[in-house]
């Protein structure tokens, strides 16, 4: 095949302290990365350092030279290059001429080969014209040609900026943001009524989620933080600024296919998870003894899931929690516990139910908090071959379901960490509702699994079901579950677990 005929370009790239700050390419390819002849110019340097000949800032150079060197060189440099620098060379001819001028009242002149001042920030660089442009173009694209594809890259690409400590990080990411606040589509999606499409909803929590990442970022200046809480601030009072919540107008609960359902709801398939390598790094940095990196990840993980959180109004925020949540526990079901982990989990297990209104396993919690049942039913299956009656107690604690109560505990309000639970005039608006039983339901089945053979612990369980379950189909689910736990072919049949199904079937008929 005829290859493409052979092109020249000239490159130029300018280094301050090990980074590239800005390139220029004859070639005119625009792009957000570098073009091809950028990248071969920057690995010939990088792979061939004593091939580039190093000069001093020409500024030193000129300063060697007496008044017809100086001459000789401008005449020859404006020779070469009369066609572009002639008219730039007599308009600053006449500027030095005149003593009234303002380059006359600058002590000195610029030198752009003598690098920028130590205290100067320095960056890698970065097209920001090329950023809004590719962003401005994948929205105009709406979807389609593979646009929300390209958005995630360029998402991705932010990811690894951070990862890299990259300023531009948040340089990039303020770019993107502004683009979005610009979309055309919020405005008519706003004067219509209307939600926006899921894919779209997508990619604005994936910006929620990368701004959490730079203001959560340990590394960043206070100054910094101000500036973009300022900014964050100032598109947040747009009109068009969709809600973390989503437009609840006239929004219809369709979580068929939002929300996974049944057992093995968190794993690829109240046995296939990836089986990845998570080892202990020492944090040596950190006050107690024995801690390591993915001791402290696991307890921020912990920790995360237990807090109580109100849940939110809309149909998208509500669907989000739940997927957020199982998220979370499928990366925690990928690590195999040893004894280090197990201590985590039961210190954090007694934290969350003696914790005051901070913790969702707490003793008293407010009426429209987040359910805990999946990340209890979590911490039960992995407490249970370790410390038995901590996980009892913590899934059973978890098993109530406050917004159908008609009437809320009023707890210990004499102890100053308990709130007391307020019933408003109103019921709330929980479209993931049925998913949260089934996921209620799942608690308990696990339980009355785990309890067969013990007595005391099934009927407690039993109590629990009775007081906290009122979907007459979820119980008789769990009759069934409980008469075939109870008539395995393997053993004999358990009397305790035929009379809780027993129980829970003549439940469903009374009700």
């Amino acid at each position: 095949m005829q290859s493409e005929p052979e092109t020249v370009c000239n490159v130029a790239i300018s280094f301050d302290r090990c980074k590239i700050t800005s390139v220029t390419c004859s070639c005119g390819n625009k792009d957000i990365f570098y073009c091809a002849h950028v990248v071969a110019l920057s690995l010939y340097r990088i792979r061939k350092p004593d091939w580039v000949k190093l000069h001093l800032p020409i500024s030193e150079t000129l300063f060697q030279m007496n008044r017809d060197q100086l001459q000789k060189f401008v005449q020859y440099l404006i020779t070469v290059h009369h066609t572009e620098v002639l008219p730039t060379a007599q308009k600053l001819a006449d500027e030095i001429l005149s003593q009234n001028s303002e380059i006359n009242q600058v002590h000195g002149a610029p030198d752009p080969t003598a690098g920028a001042s130590i205290d100067d920030e320095n960056c890698w660089h970065l097209d920001e014209e090329q950023v809004q442009e590719q962003v401005k173009l994948f929205l105009s694209q709406g979807g389609y040609h593979g646009s929300g594809k390209q958005l995630n890259l360029l998402f991705a690409k932010v990811r690894e900026m951070l990862k890299m400590r990259d300023s531009n990080g948040a340089r990039m990411l303020t770019l993107i943001t502004e683009q979005f606040m610009a979309d055309p589509r919020l405005s008519l999606w706003r004067q219509q009524g209307t939600a926006m499409t899921d894919k779209y909803r997508q990619l604005w929590d994936e910006l929620g989620a990368l701004w959490m990442c730079i203001v959560l970022n340990p590394h960043c200046k206070l100054e910094q933080k101000a500036s973009w809480l300022k900014q964050l601030k100032k598109w947040n009072r747009v009109d068009v600024c969709p809600w973390e919540d989503g437009n609840h107008g006239n929004e219809l609960p369709n979580l068929t296919n939002a929300l996974p359902q049944g057992a093995n709801a968190n794993q690829e398939s109240m046995g296939q998870c990836k089986s990845l390598e998570y080892q202990h790094l020492p944090a040596h940095k950190f006050l107690e003894e024995g801690d390591s990196y993915l001791t402290l990840a696991v307890e921020v993980a912990l920790i995360g899931l237990g807090q109580q959180r109100i849940m939110p109004d809309g149909l998208y925020a509500q669907e989000k929690v739940c997927r957020n949540e199982e998220q979370l526990i499928s990366k925690l079901q990928e690590i195999e516990l040893d004894d280090t982990l197990v201590k985590i989990f039961r210190k954090q297990a007694v934290f969350l139910l003696e914790a005051g209104p901070y913790s969702g396993l707490g003793e008293v919690v407010h009426r429209e908090s987040v359910p805990m049942h999946t990340f209890a039913k979590y911490l039960f299956t992995s407490l249970l071959p370790h410390d038995a009656e901590l996980a009892y107690k913590t899934a059973l604690r978890a098993m109530r379901l406050l917004v159908l109560e008609s009437t809320a505990p009023s707890g210990d309000i004499s102890r100053p960490h308990h709130i007391a639970s307020v019933v408003p005039n109103r019921y709330p608006r929980w479209f993931t509702l049925s998913h949260i039983e089934s996921q209620q339901c799942e608690l308990a089945s696990t339980m009355l699994t785990a309890a067969k053979g013990d007595v005391r612990r099934l009927e407690t369980v039993l109590e629990s079901i009775q007081k906290n379950i009122y979907s007459s189909s979820h119980i008789f689910k769990l009759a069934q579950d409980a008469f075939k736990i109870a008539t395995l072919m393997d053993s004999l049949p358990d009397i305790t677990l035929l009379k809780v199904s027993l129980e829970l079937g003549l439940q469903v008929f009374i009700s």
